[in-house]
């Protein structure tokens, strides 16, 4: 799979532009000396919320993959201050529903409320473009889209999504146009 299907999945799952792709597909860099407004305790609660989405099954979870510092390092090097305001908001107004902390809910607690965070994210539409990009620039979608998106691209791109969850090949051989699938066997991580 490559980047661009993964940000077609990524929108066609979430039903919103994905968040900071502009600067990411420029190759726009933070600024000299920036770092990451994230403490570890949001890492931790990041690495929570992702693991809420995508639990560790018979494969590994968004937590092994270290999804949330990533979800930290994307919002901080690639949102605009607009985006990251949402985001930090969502991330307070998550404990604020869950009743003070997203950490000391039940799994089963969790799932309700990330479940209800993305009917309530469903209803949001933000326009994109065929690369799922947003059309307006200032637009920024429900905080838990943005979540859902960094979470799913975070982990699918990472090592153990794409080697333990996708199926692997480092230096793919000849074109096989022709190949007989196999139930149960996982989507490609490379193209």
């Amino acid at each position: 799979m490559d980047r661009r299907e993964l940000l077609k999945m990524i929108v066609a799952a979430t039903g919103a532009a994905m968040v900071g792709l502009p600067a990411l597909a420029n190759g726009q860099v933070p600024a000299a000396g920036s770092k990451s407004a994230f403490s570890a305790a949001d890492v931790a609660k990041l690495d929570e919320i992702a693991e809420t989405i995508l639990p560790r099954t018979g494969t590994p979870g968004a937590k092994d993959a270290g999804t949330g510092a990533f979800m930290a390092t994307f919002v901080s090097d690639c949102y605009t201050a607009q985006q990251q305001a949402a985001f930090r908001a969502g991330l307070a107004d998550i404990d604020k529903r869950a009743g003070g902390s997203f950490v000391a809910l039940t799994a089963q607690d969790r799932t309700e409320l990330l479940r209800a965070l993305d009917a309530e994210a469903g209803k949001r539409i933000v326009e994109v473009d065929d690369t799922g990009a947003a059309e307006a620039a200032d637009a920024v979608p429900h905080y838990f889209t943005m979540f859902k998106q960094l979470t799913i691209f975070g982990f699918f791109t990472s090592k153990v999504g794409a080697t333990e969850v996708l199926k692997y090949v480092a230096v793919p051989g000849r074109y096989e146009g022709d190949v007989a699938y196999v139930p149960g066997t996982p989507a490609w991580g490379t193209s």
